[in-house]
């Protein structure tokens, strides 16, 4: 049977105890990237004819859905909650007010030109579908560093550059290889001549002199860095395994970047996150009705019937993005199958934090982009990739997602703001000895307290594998004329491009219904 990686992951997983939370892994991604093809993706031009759609949600599934159905000829209303459009994907900027459940009322007060993406951070190469928007709608790119070998790993108490702990693990795990081969214990492991071609290739692989010994080299980084004149390198010396291996919680930092959608070079948008929302919504913005809640959803023969703040939007079909915890408590309609599998969705309570700050980072440190790591319970330090020798930038002290241990999330966010304010700070000062002083303007989002959100996507037992169980079976079908769509009904689970993906399948079901199809 084929190893996957979620198969990979999970036997990696035992250097951390219980293994890489479920969480975390939902949240690298999910399978395997959308076919090219669906960056083709379109209904038929005119296939509408008129016909009404409601879609509930503007964020990127909402987003996505209108701007295709109203390319095909739908009339389309979209019926958003919030203020705002874009969903999960948030970025804050200026003095914008951040309200939470159960949370103080917190300020931005970001300067000019900076923002905090409080939502999703990335984008792979691999997902063909949001980058085909952002290029169809001319929304720049530019890369963003998702891996940097001079970033820090801080675990038990200890700071080391990644480079470090990557070429030394794989330095000793290379000696502990070459001293079987030569000590005869891998002979039954593969034929004499490819078990020597083996050797050989260990020796350049882990960096292992003549005798299988491993001794750090300058890719480990240097003592003394090289100069000019009289002025040679010398290497650090080697860590020992213990310090290579010094909390159960380094598991997925080693093999992070050999994931399939977590490369080290990835892409934003110029300017922040929500720009591909921002150009979706341009498309479509004259059928987007912001800040109207939704307080019932209901069945009129073969037709739908919104229930929302204002009154009442009939319409011929309804596309539900919604996230499953809010959907769940909404009257409806649905059936007892479709209401139960919406109480059993679990959703994953993220969290992150960010301060703006002068750039010590890149001035005293020479870190340009990138991720450190860490076993504090902020789990992450994420150091901006734009706007390099500028003045200031806003650095994640926390992006708190199970990366480090599956307990992490509960755990931060069950603590006052300020709490987590002050533990992301003071994992920004074991990086930065002497910087946290430097750092201003924090700002904390628990995205299992944002209003219409609570969570950053579905997890758990029928949401958590490459093989999805019933639940996510039953909220696949449509409702009569009501279909659903978002990340959860994806296998690229908490990523804008299941979003998307979802977007497409759920309205060719409104297609299918809109011919006569039966659809079941």
């Amino acid at each position: 049977m084929a190893l996957t990686r979620r198969k990979l992951l999970g036997e990696l997983g035992l250097l951390s105890g219980a293994g890489v939370s479920l969480a975390a892994l939902q949240s690298l991604g999910i399978e395997s990237p959308a076919s090219a093809k669906a960056t083709q993706f379109g209904l038929p031009k005119g296939s509408g004819a008129g016909k009404r759609v409601v879609v509930l949600g503007a964020g990127i599934a909402g987003l996505v859905a209108a701007y295709e159905l109203r390319k095909a000829g739908y009339a389309v209303t979209v019926i958003e909650a919030r203020n705002r459009f874009g969903g999960r994907v948030w970025t804050i900027r200026g003095r914008e007010q951040v309200a939470q459940i159960d949370r103080p009322l917190q300020q931005a007060n970001f300067g000019q030109g900076q923002y905090f993406n409080a939502g999703p951070a990335r984008l792979p190469s691999t997902h063909h579908v949001i980058l085909g928007y952002a290029q169809r709608l001319g929304v720049p790119l530019e890369v963003f560093v998702n891996s940097n070998q001079s970033a820090g790993w801080d675990f038990a108490g200890r700071v080391e550059p990644q480079r470090r702990m990557i070429n030394d693990i794989r330095g000793l795990v290379g000696e502990m290889l070459a001293k079987a081969i030569d000590g005869h214990s891998l002979d039954s492991a593969m034929p004499t001549k490819e078990l020597k071609d083996f050797r050989e290739f260990l020796g350049a692989y882990s960096g292992l002199d003549k005798k299988g010994a491993y001794a750090a080299t300058i890719s480990s980084g240097f003592a003394n860095w090289p100069g000019a004149y009289d002025r040679p390198p010398s290497a650090v010396g080697r860590l020992t395994m213990r310090q290579l291996l010094p909390s159960r919680a380094i598991g997925l930092p080693y093999f992070f970047e050999q994931i399939m959608d977590m490369q080290a070079t990835m892409m934003q948008p110029v300017g922040g996150m929500d720009r591909i929302a921002h150009a979706l919504f341009e498309q479509v913005k004259s059928s987007v009705v912001l800040g109207t809640p939704v307080s019932a959803i209901r069945r009129e023969g073969d037709k739908v019937r919104i229930e929302h703040k204002g009154g009442v939007t009939r319409a011929d079909y309804c596309v539900c993005t919604l996230p499953a915890p809010v959907l769940a408590r909404i009257p409806s309609d649905f059936s007892p199958a479709k209401k139960a599998a919406l109480k059993g969705v679990e959703y994953l309570k993220s969290a992150k934090v960010a301060f703006e700050a002068p750039r010590f980072w890149e001035r005293d440190d020479h870190i340009y982009g990138g991720l450190a790591w860490t076993d504090r319970l902020n789990e992450n330090v994420i150091y901006p990739s734009h706007g390099f020798h500028s003045p200031r930038g806003v650095i994640i002290g926390a992006y708190v997602a199970g990366w480090t241990h599956d307990d992490t999330p509960e755990a931060f966010v069950q603590l006052p703001i300020a709490e987590q304010i002050r533990i992301s700070a003071g994992s920004i000062e074991a990086l930065h000895p002497g910087r946290s002083r430097e750092l201003r303007s924090p700002l904390a989002i628990n995205w299992g307290q944002v209003r219409y959100s609570e969570g950053v996507g579905a997890v758990g037992r029928d949401f958590g594998e490459d093989k999805r169980g019933p639940a996510y079976d039953e909220l696949c079908k449509p409702e009569g004329p009501i279909v659903f769509a978002g990340e959860h009904l994806s296998y690229v689970g908490l990523w804008q491009e299941g979003s998307a993906l979802s977007a497409h399948e759920a309205i060719k079901l409104v297609q299918q219904m809109a011919v006569g199809q039966t659809v079941s």
